[in-house]
């Protein structure tokens, strides 16, 4: 498999304004891309170093609504670390590999994320405590 086997970290945030402004001065004046995941209710700022495929990217994870998970995760825990995203080849075949191992998963099913990609989360109870993410690579 080419490239980096992350895809990106996420990043939970209180306000994505303020945060773009931190990661932007820390990343030499990267700009990110900006896009909003309605039916999660969240808006994510991405920062790709220019190489979107290479992975390594950060993204900044804000919620939209009041019930947004990522609302949820901010009063729990507070702003921080929310996900490792992993890429993986074919996401359907990996799900059910996981389940078969008796993982826990969040989504059974994937959907699609911020940019389009299918997506899948594994519940961290099965992963050392780590929210990890799936990404199926884009071909």
């Amino acid at each position: 498999m080419p490239g980096s086997l992350i895809s990106h970290i996420g990043i939970a945030v209180s306000e994505l304004d303020a945060a773009i402004e931190k990661y932007r001065l820390l990343l030499n004046g990267a700009q990110p891309h900006i896009t909003e995941v309605a039916e999660q209710k969240v808006k994510v700022a991405i920062f790709s170093g220019g190489i979107h495929e290479s992975g390594g990217r950060i993204e900044l994870v804000a919620p939209t609504a009041p019930d947004s998970p990522i609302t949820q995760f901010l009063a729990k825990r507070g702003e921080g670390l929310h996900h490792i995203c992993i890429y993986v080849d074919n996401i359907e075949e990996k799900l059910k590999e996981l389940k078969k191992a008796g993982m826990r998963l969040i989504d059974e099913s994937p959907r699609i994320g911020a940019e389009g990609n299918k997506i899948a989360f594994v519940h961290p109870s099965s992963t050392n405590g780590v929210l990890i993410e799936l990404e199926e690579r884009a071909r």
